[in-house]
């Protein structure tokens, strides 16, 4: 799959203000990662990105909608079949600092839990954190939603970095003015309130999973 992926091209857009119609219809698209299909929601707009093996009918069968109704936990668990679901995130958009960063490459935090889940959804995952070698805060970047460069995070508690400074920080692994997006769960109210504060942006929510179903779907 060549060019721009229909997800990618929406949350840009969605980072400068313009965002879908609010007209309760969804769209249909391919998967942006072999393995890995999702739901992404708008105020009235919804995209699925299902593999195929599904049909158009099926689809319209299991009542999506721009409304709510595509991100219907009925629906995903069909889609999903006997797989792994992830949780309903919030979908937040930044751009890019450039610069210098403060954060530099740490390959020893590749196996903390938050890299590990990284992996199975995202590609091309690098973990980042502050020099100091006791300093275990973790900064993943990767390709994510849509084929955009995401950003996930978790801080040290023993170190006195906010959750906002390294979100904020987390933007100079990105060119300038390059989109960023990061997931969070709404009820990491924690975590929403630093992206936000870091300058990230709501515009959407996104649910992923890993199908396992039948060839009758």
């Amino acid at each position: 799959m060549g060019g721009v992926h229909p997800i990618a091209e929406v949350l840009s857009k969605a980072a400068g203000g313009d965002f879908p119609a609010v007209d309760g219809s969804w769209q249909r698209v391919d998967p942006w990662r072999p393995g890995i299909e999702g739901v992404l929601a708008f105020t009235g707009h919804a995209w699925l990105a299902v593999d195929d093996d599904v049909s158009d009918g099926t689809l319209t069968s299991l009542s999506p909608d721009g409304y709510g109704g595509a991100s219907n936990p009925r629906l995903v668990s069909r889609l999903a079949g006997t797989g792994w679901i992830d949780a309903l995130d919030v979908v937040l958009v930044a751009r890019g600092t450039g610069g210098e960063p403060r954060l530099v490459p740490r390959s020893d935090l590749r196996n903390h839990p938050r890299a590990e889940h990284a992996t199975l959804v995202r590609s091309e995952v690098v973990t980042f954190g502050y020099a100091a070698p006791d300093d275990h805060t973790l900064v993943t970047l990767s390709t994510g939603i849509g084929g955009l460069p995401e950003v996930g995070l978790e801080t040290d508690p023993a170190h006195e970095h906010s959750g906002a400074d390294v979100a904020r920080d987390a933007l100079a692994l990105v060119p300038e003015g390059e989109v960023v997006v990061a997931a969070c769960a709404p009820g990491n109210a924690r975590a929403l309130r630093a992206f936000i504060s870091a300058g990230y942006e709501p515009v959407a929510s996104v649910q992923l999973w890993r199908p396992e179903r039948d060839q009758r779907a």
